[in-house]
């Protein structure tokens, strides 16, 4: 059985890996807390919570993709 999973993993391509697109969600959750406790644009502010939520449901996505 693992043969089968590293088989159907190799298949996939690089930039759909785990590790990488886990950093890049985690990156844009953080983005979104940034942009929650910055103080300057109120626009930036009204669109942190959509960028936490798309960083979040992006990171239950990819926790299921292969190594």
């Amino acid at each position: 059985m693992t043969g089968k999973i590293a088989r159907y993993a190799s298949r996939w391509p690089l930039w759909l890996r785990r590790a990488r697109c886990e950093a890049a969600t985690m990156a844009l959750i953080g983005l979104g807390v940034l942009m929650l406790m910055q103080p300057l644009s109120l626009n930036v502010y009204g669109y942190s919570f959509v960028t936490i939520l798309a960083g979040t449901l992006g990171f239950v996505i990819v926790s299921h993709f292969p190594d």
